[in-house]
């Protein structure tokens, strides 16, 4: 096992600058000076600064789009800090890209969160911060430690601040079967009772009919899903409550703000009141919308930086 170095530095790709300046900000430390560019060709090409030698290194990047781009960079600069001599490499990884093939669904597809995890490793980092994989059980793809923290609390701190969950109306929902887990977590922290957004589709190229477990009607629902990307599944079990459902008002919240393609436009129109997101991925100024409230994830991760240079539990953050 890699013990911590001799001190404790940070150094920031180009994936989410802005938390990397919070969470340095959290710490009371400077960023590290790294220089992470392209060459003509578009090859990555990374210079560290500084000397790192014996250093405890956190590289804090999330893997979001462009997602090539964003985990060459993760791993030329862990390379890159391999070959200085760090200490200890750490990956801090917001958001952890190509998650979401965590098996094979089909024949013959390939299970790229297995083969992420392998480039980190085989790159040189010895450990890994990150928060809500897609499917918690990508944890044990790796040899290394992985220290997987929650965005519940992070978004129940957030929610809790707003006067709608004071209601005694107040029902969480889960927008389909697969994040009910989450949905029930959420739940339970809030006090409050649980619905689900149930969608089918009776046969090929009928449409889908939702349904809706739980009573909804006349309440303020809260929506929770772990990430957002082309807003379809969140979107339409929002109109599901409203006109199925029969609910009177309608909230979300996620932990990875991914709005890809068509996401911001149907998050305009939508019934959706507010939507809170988690800043691991940096969304920029002209994706930002009235609804949209972002979320700082910037405490928690300093504060489990902190406790895995002290060598201190991690573990107290989960709750």
């Amino acid at each position: 096992m890699v013990t911590r170095g001799n001190t404790l530095k940070l150094f920031a790709c180009n994936g989410c600058p802005e938390l990397a300046k919070e969470i340095a900000k959290k710490l009371d430390l400077e960023l590290g000076q790294i220089h992470v560019g392209k060459f003509s060709d578009g090859e990555i090409s990374v210079h560290i600064d500084e000397s790192v030698r014996g250093a405890d290194v956190f590289v804090i990047q999330s893997t979001s789009a462009p997602v090539n781009d964003n985990l060459m960079e993760l791993l030329v600069t862990i390379d890159a800090l391999k070959r200085a001599s760090a200490g200890r490499i750490n990956a801090v990884i917001p958001y952890f890209g190509y998650a979401r093939q965590d098996r094979k669904a089909m024949a013959h597809d390939p299970i790229t969160a297995k083969l992420v995890a392998d480039l980190i490793q085989t790159a040189g980092a010895d450990r890994v911060l990150t928060m809500d994989l897609h499917a918690a059980q990508i944890q044990g793809f790796f040899k290394i430690p992985v220290d997987h923290l929650l965005g519940l609390a992070v978004l129940k701190k957030a929610i809790c601040k707003e006067d709608f969950v004071k209601d005694d109306d107040f029902v969480v929902v889960s927008p389909d079967v697969g994040s009910v887990a989450r949905a029930r977590q959420l739940a339970a922290r809030l006090n409050a009772p649980l619905a689900i957004v149930d969608k089918r589709r009776p046969k090929a190229n009928v449409m889908e009919v939702m349904n809706i477990i739980g009573d909804v009607e006349g309440k303020t629902c809260l929506m929770i899903d772990d990430m957002i990307d082309t807003a379809g599944t969140i979107v339409q079990g929002a109109q599901a409550l409203i006109e199925v459902g029969k609910a009177k008002r309608v909230f979300a919240c996620c932990t990875h703000g991914v709005l890809s393609g068509p996401a911001i436009e149907r998050l305009k129109n939508s019934v959706i009141e507010k939507l809170f997101v988690l800043n691991t991925i940096e969304i920029p100024e002209e994706k930002k919308f009235d609804k949209l409230k972002l979320v700082s994830v910037a405490p928690i991760f300093a504060d489990a930086i902190r406790s895995i240079y002290e060598e201190t539990s991690v573990s107290k953050l989960y709750d």
